[in-house]
C-alpha cells in the first residue's frame, strides 16, 4: 500500500489532502509511523524523531495513529487478495506476497491480476496500491518500490540479470545501512559486483547472509509464498517521555514491561527459550543482549530474573530512552508438547 496510514488519513479528513502529514506522537520523544507523500518529499520518513521530522519540514501535520482503522481497511485489501489466491504471505499490515502461479480465477498474466487488485482495492477502500510482479520474491518486492505511488512494474524473466546488475547494494531487500557500508568497503556497490564476488569472501564477511546475497545476485531466490508465517518472537517496548539514567530507574520500568509481555506471552502460547533485553540511549545508538535456555521459559519469576541478569551485561553509562522485552526461540510445534506452567508465589 501507498504511505498506508497517512493515505487512510487523508481519505477520512479531506483537509488534509495534498498537504505534508505524518502518523505519529508531535512531542520531543514521539516517532513518525507514517509519512504521506508530501511529507516524504523533505525527507520525513517512518521511524523517524518527531523532533527531527518537523524540523526537516515546518509546515508537517502530526496525526494520532488510528490503528483499529488501518486494521479494518487491511484486512478488506487481505480479503480480496484472497479471491485470486490462497498463498498469501503477509508482510505487514500494508503489505504481501501472492503466488498466483495457478489462480483462483483462471487468469493468465500475473500483470492482468495486479491490475485487477489495484482497481479492487482503489473501489473497496479509496486507497492505492503499487504492485511488483517478477519471477520470485526478492524481485518482486525490489519491483513493488520502483514506482510508487500507484505504481505497477514488471521485471520479465529475460531483464532479471540486467535488471539486479545495474541495482545498487543499497536497494537489494534485506540490506540495511551498515550492511551496505561494509559492502562498500569492500568493493560492492552494484548488483554485478555482489554477482560476481568470491562466495566464500562474501561468506567470510557476511556469514549465512553471504549466500543468500550471492544467490539473490544471480537472480535465484528459492522461497515460497507461505500463507502461514510462523511467529518469530513476542516482544513489548516503550519510549519514555523523558530519558531515564539511575539503574533503579530501569528496573522500576522493566517491570512494568514485564508484565505487560507476560500477558503477550500468554495470550500467543508463545513460550521461548531466549530472552532479549534492548536499550536505545538518549542518542540513538542502540544494544542487545541475549540469555537462552535449554528449556522454554514458563514463569514469569524466571523472565524477570533473566531480565535483570540481562541488564547488569548492557551497564548502560548513557540516559535511556527506550527498552524492550522479547521472547524467541520457540520449540517446534510438533516436539514442543503441552507446557506445564507454574505459578510464582513471590
Amino acid at each position: 500500500m501507498d504511505a498506508f496510514f497517512a493515505s487512510i488519513e487523508q481519505r477520512d479528513n479531506p483537509g488534509l489532502r495534498g498537504k505534508p502529514v505524518a502518523v505519529g506522537g508531535s512531542s520531543d520523544r514521539g516517532v513518525v509511523a507514517a509519512a504521506s507523500y508530501e511529507a516524504r518529499v523533505f525527507g520525513v520518513h517512518s521511524a523517524m524523531p518527531s523532533k527531527i521530522a518537523a524540523r526537516k519540514c515546518p509546515g508537517l501535520i502530526f496525526v494520532k495513529a488510528r490503528f483499529d482503522v488501518y486494521k479494518a481497511d487491511s484486512a478488506k485489501i487481505m480479503d480480496i487478495f484472497r479471491d485470486y489466491t490462497d498463498l498469501v504471505e503477509p508482510l505487514s499490515i500494508d503489505e504481501a506476497f501472492l503466488d498466483v502461479t495457478s489462480n483462483k480465477k483462471g487468469i493468465p498474466s500475473a500483470t492482468l491480476i495486479a491490475r485487477e487488485i489495484k482497481e479492487r482495492i482503489r473501489e473497496k477502500t479509496g486507497l492505492t496500491a503499487s504492485a511488483g510482479i517478477s519471477i520470485n520474491k526478492f524481485l518482486a518486492k525490489i519491483a513493488s518500490d520502483e514506482d510508487k505511488p500507484n505504481g505497477l512494474f514488471v521485471i520479465k524473466p529475460d531483464e532479471v540479470m540486467d535488471f539486479i546488475g545495474r541495482l545498487a547494494v543499497d536497494d537489494f531487500f534485506g540490506v540495511g545501512p551498515r550492511t551496505a557500508q561494509k559492502m562498500h568497503d569492500l568493493g560492492l556497490f552494484k548488483g554485478e559486483d555482489l554477482r560476481n564476488a568470491d562466495l566464500q569472501m562474501l561468506i567470510r564477511n557476511f556469514g549465512k547472509a553471504g549466500i543468500f546475497f550471492h544467490q539473490i545476485a544471480n537472480g535465484i531466490d528459492e522461497r515460497p509464498v507461505r500463507p502461514h508465517r510462523e511467529r518469530k518472537s513476542v516482544g513489548i517496548e516503550n519510549t519514555f517521555h523523558e530519558d531515564i539514567a539511575t539503574r533503579d530507574e530501569m528496573l522500576t520500568q522493566l517491570e512494568k514491561l514485564e508484565k505487560g509481555l507476560w500477558e503477550r506471552i500468554k495470550k500467543h502460547g508463545a513460550f521461548g527459550k531466549t530472552v532479549t533485553l534492548k536499550v536505545k540511549y538518549n542518542d540513538f545508538d542502540q544494544i542487545t543482549r541475549s540469555h537462552s535456555s535449554s528449556e522454554p521459559f514458563v514463569n514469569p519469576g524466571q523472565l524477570v530474573s533473566v531480565v535483570k541478569d540481562l541488564l547488569n551485561l548492557a551497564n548502560p553509562e548513557k540516559p535511556v530512552r527506550l527498552l524492550g522485552i522479547s521472547v524467541s526461540n520457540f520449540p517446534p510445534r510438533e516436539d514442543s508438547g503441552p507446557l506445564q506452567l507454574t505459578i510464582d508465589f513471590d
